[in-house]
């Protein structure tokens, strides 16, 4: 069984900004972790996204929505990755605020 994860990120930027950022900034995140992250598909429409990533032997599945202030994201781990739940949503919280910050 899976278990959800919720991180809210907060911004400055507006929704349109924030989407702009967030649809070229995926790949750094691959490249950057490359050596534990297997695959990044990603699929677009409108304002949300829906994720799969494979990493650590794992399929990882989630959405993100993008709001004028925040971008909600939920990611449901595996049970096997569901004990990593809080070190999970810290390096969401912090992989995204990096790719909201990035010009």
């Amino acid at each position: 069984m899976s278990k959800p994860v919720t991180v809210s990120i907060p911004h400055t930027l507006g929704k349109a900004e924030a989407t702009r950022r967030l649809r070229g900034g995926l790949g750094s995140v691959k490249s950057q972790f490359g050596d534990k992250i297997a695959s990044i598909d990603e699929n677009w429409t409108d304002d949300r996204m829906a994720f799969r990533v494979g990493a650590l032997g794992q399929s990882i599945d989630g959405h993100l929505d993008v709001m004028d202030d925040r971008v909600l994201v939920e990611v449901k781990l595996p049970w096997i990755l569901a004990m990593a739940a809080e070190k999970a949503k810290h390096f969401i919280q912090k992989q995204g605020t990096l790719l909201l910050e990035k010009k």
